[in-house]
């Protein structure tokens, strides 16, 4: 039937065009997830530089990755994507919160708000393995200045009371942040309790001393 053949030809050429976008954008995905994730790395290490230079290149792929899927909005709002996104939200908070930063604006960077305000919430877990890093080096006031940016960020995400439908599973990211929270505090507390009483053996020493 030559109608329903050229009926087929079309639809074949359409989702021929759909799969090539689809496998680009994955591609895109991976290598942005991978750029964020070096990011991250290099903003804990200290070298801000590399930091810097790896989300720009991150906000590159990102543009890239949304041209490949810009006539397919199904495929934009899939996982790869949407997750992919979450991690340049992620990377650039987390540039901004250790460094003191500008703290980065959703739209400016072209992330979903949903995949945004994920991106959020699994900063707060680096800034508590950040946070420990602190501990170790015995800064103390510094820990409680990142306790205090988890705290405003758990108090954002707790108010987010929507459908996961429309945030993208942000329910399970908050209940994530909460428990970060509290091992932090926790964390915390004996650190300063620590202090406290190698402060006192110290002073003890040195009246023993005198």
């Amino acid at each position: 039937m030559q109608e329903l053949d050229q009926i087929g030809e079309k639809v074949r050429r359409k989702f021929e065009a759909k799969n090539a976008a689809r496998d680009a954008a994955l591609a895109a995905s991976r290598e942005l997830i991978r750029h964020c994730a070096l990011s991250i790395r290099a903003t804990h290490r200290a070298e801000y530089g590399e930091a810097t230079q790896l989300l720009g290149r991150a906000r590159e792929i990102a543009a890239q990755m949304k041209g490949h899927v810009a006539a397919y909005p199904d495929l934009y709002f899939t996982g790869y994507c949407q997750d992919a996104l979450k991690e340049v939200a992620e990377a650039h908070i987390v540039y901004a919160l250790i460094t003191a930063s500008e703290f980065p604006d959703p739209d400016t960077l072209g992330v979903d708000y949903a995949a945004y305000l994920n991106g959020l919430g699994e900063a707060a877990g680096e800034l508590r393995r950040y946070s420990l890093d602190i501990i170790r080096h015995d800064n103390s006031e510094r820990v409680e200045l990142v306790l205090k940016n988890m705290e405003d960020i758990y108090s954002l995400l707790v108010t987010m009371d929507f459908p996961d439908a429309l945030t993208g599973g942000l329910r399970r990211t908050t209940d994530m942040v909460r428990g970060v929270l509290e091992r932090t505090r926790g964390d915390l507390t004996v650190a300063a309790r620590q202090e406290k009483l190698e402060k006192t053996l110290r002073e003890f020493e040195e009246r023993i001393k005198g």
